[in-house]
């Protein structure tokens, strides 16, 4: 988004000023026109870089309560400019510049003539497919105060499912830190000592006892090496894990793991389930709901199973019969589909 500074006259003949966030020049002058301005000067406004890349991402709860908050307005009647003007002008300029911006393009692009759905996907970053896809249909049905409803709804749910993913994972990345915290201090401090001791006593030790004692002298004295090797190993890693091959890889690791793998899968079907209901429920056709079911699973895997679905529906396959077929789908899902 880029900032301009304006001056413009009003309904009421005075000279105003102020700021104006929008893609560009012309969605700037839109934008104030829309708000019955009379734009006399517009001026890019120069930002700091670290600024411009803050503004830049909505977060999920202004997400949220805007999806709420829009609904509601629609729900009682207001026209979709004036309830997106509404929200506008009711976002914090500082604390909520990215939204505002948004709002401001969005507004802009459907007084131009663009659909609200066509509008939203010009902003992928902040809008996804299962999003743009739901408004698609509440439009063309006739019910988008009910699906934005549904959308607010979803949303928060989702932000709940993660932030328990997130508490469940934390004890065990805790222990899994104080561990490693502990073997590097018995290694650096405890172990060299216990070397001095016997070798005082001159007697021959044990092999697993010597590999310790040489592990501990080489991490002492040789750290920048172990350090360079960490750090190739982890950009090497990164970089394929970043690769389509990596992610395969990694994604069907993830579901094979003793104790996070069933936690995995549970997430990834969670997901599945509600993303598949919420899109069915709002009229999206089923083949374009198993594209972006697939899309937002979140592991390769079942992507490419539910992709697989995809085209055996199109086929002309049975729902619960393509997906029977595929080991990654619970029985009690597959079951609940056929029924």
């Amino acid at each position: 988004m880029i900032t301009f500074s304006y001056q413009a006259r009003d309904a009421a003949g005075r000279i105003v000023s102020g700021i104006q966030e929008a893609l560009n020049e012309d969605n700037a002058v839109t934008s104030l026109m829309s708000r019955g301005l009379m734009v006399l000067s517009l001026q890019r406004k120069a930002t700091a870089r670290h600024s411009r890349k803050k503004s830049t991402k909505v977060k999920e709860t202004d997400l949220v309560l805007f999806t709420r908050q829009l609904s509601t307005m629609i729900e009682a009647g207001i026209s979709l400019v004036q309830a997106l003007t509404a929200l506008y002008e009711q976002a914090d300029p500082r604390r909520q510049a990215a939204l505002r911006a948004v709002i401001s393009d969005i507004t802009a692009r459907v007084q131009g003539g663009e659909t609200f759905h066509e509008s939203l996907a010009k902003h992928p970053r902040v809008f996804n497919r299962l999003f743009i896809s739901m408004v698609k249909a509440g439009e063309h049905g006739g019910l988008l105060a009910e699906i934005l409803d549904r959308l607010a709804g979803f949303l928060e749910a989702s932000a709940r499912l993660r932030k328990k993913i997130k508490s469940a994972m934390t004890y065990p990345v805790i222990v899994v830190c104080i561990a490693f915290s502990i073997t590097t201090f018995l290694i650096v401090r405890v172990v060299p000592i216990f070397g001095e001791i016997f070798a005082d006593f001159g007697a021959k030790l044990p092999a697993p006892t010597q590999f310790l004692i040489d592990v501990s002298n080489f991490v002492r004295g040789e750290w920048y090496i172990l350090l360079a090797a960490m750090a190739g190993a982890f950009f090497g890693v990164r970089t394929f894990l970043r690769s389509t091959r990596g992610k395969q890889l990694w994604d069907r690791w993830k579901l094979k793991l003793p104790v996070f793998g069933p936690l995995v899968h549970k997430i990834c079907m969670s997901r599945f389930a509600r993303t598949f209901a919420q899109l069915i429920r709002s009229g999206v056709p089923i083949l374009e709901v198993l594209d972006i079911v697939g899309g937002s699973s979140g592991n390769h895997v079942v992507e490419t199973s539910i992709k697989e679905v995809g085209a055996d529906v199109e086929k002309g396959d049975n729902l619960s019969v393509s997906l029977s077929r595929k080991s990654i789908f619970p029985p009690m899902l597959l079951r609940m589909v056929a029924a």
